[in-house]
């Protein structure tokens, strides 16, 4: 699944993608919490904003539930009247059948402020399991785990990546977050820049991401052999050409034949132009069995 998207600035507003909001769950007048972060390191970013509909104070007891339910009327209730009665709170959540069409899966962002610890309520859920109680008898499973949001502050994970400002929320309008409001003294004339979304599906946050003024983004389409190494072998090349890559994302074409390379790369370090970079690419593998082709390649718009 593809969970990112690249866009560009409109004045102090920037457009979030219909998908990978209501996959985020990030609504419409809805208050959207931040925070800003600065790039330290030689690459192509310079600054991240991380998007939320949860304050950050929260992070800390947010958890991840997935439950495996019978498919059948009242299944989502009783796991729901399970949850509730524990004073767990369900915030974001997605249900969908299982493949079998047997069992339906709920997968939930859930806060366990006034529930304890996390080992105690899957002791809970175990024990009634255990003793056939009927107020969990349309539940099959029960998996829980820290969200562990907060990692996006912690020192040690972010070394080159410095936390400048957390805003206080600002409401999403007409599809778009103003960053003026809360960060317009330090994003200043960024109107018409690229900027990368991506959508943390296991936590339920948004980063996104604001490129140097020296970053040039173009976007590359190429078709090489469906085999194991030509991936390698493609993106091997591409970094020997001083490329660096933003995004990758490979889909069959024809099983064990052709496959489709789309990337996202920053051509800061490399000059050429598409003719170029044609030339060079067929040169590079014309003595390699299958095909490499290149079928596009465009600044990013």
């Amino acid at each position: 699944m593809k969970n990112w998207e690249f866009g560009k600035i409109k004045g102090n507003e920037i457009a979030i993608d219909d998908r990978l909001s209501d996959m985020m769950g990030i609504v419409e007048g809805g208050y959207v919490y931040s925070t800003l972060f600065e790039y330290t390191d030689e690459g192509p970013k310079k600054y991240e904003l991380i998007l939320s509909m949860y304050p950050q104070e929260n992070y800390r007891t947010l958890t991840n539930i997935t439950l495996y339910m019978k498919d059948v009327p009242g299944s989502s209730a009783q796991a729901a009247k399970f949850l509730g009665e524990r004073g767990i709170n369900i915030l974001n959540s997605i249900s969908l059948d299982g493949i079998s069409d047997t069992i339906i899966i709920w997968k939930m962002l859930a806060d366990l402020s006034f529930a304890g610890e996390l080992g105690i309520l899957k002791e809970k859920f175990e024990a009634l399991k255990n003793a056939d109680d009927p107020s969990v008898s349309l539940i099959e499973q029960l998996e829980i785990k820290p969200a562990d949001i907060g990692r996006v502050f912690r020192t040690e994970a972010n070394i080159n990546k410095t936390e400048l400002r957390r805003g206080a929320p600002v409401t999403l309008k007409n599809g778009m977050y103003d960053f003026s409001i809360e960060y317009g003294d330090i994003l200043e004339n960024m109107d018409g820049k690229n900027t990368l979304t991506v959508a943390d599906v296991g936590s339920w946050i948004m980063s996104v991401t604001f490129f140097k003024e020296r970053t040039t983004l173009k976007k590359i389409t190429i078709d090489i052999p469906d085999c194991p190494g030509s991936i390698a072998q493609c993106l091997s090349w591409i970094a020997e050409q001083g490329i660096n890559l933003i995004s990758v994302f490979s889909k069959v074409k024809i099983c064990y034949q052709t496959m489709t390379l789309d990337l996202v790369a920053d051509f800061a370090e490399c000059n050429m132009n598409k003719d170029q970079f044609e030339i060079a690419l067929k040169s590079a593998f014309e003595d390699m069995n299958g095909i490499y082709t290149l079928t596009q390649f465009e600044e990013l718009e």
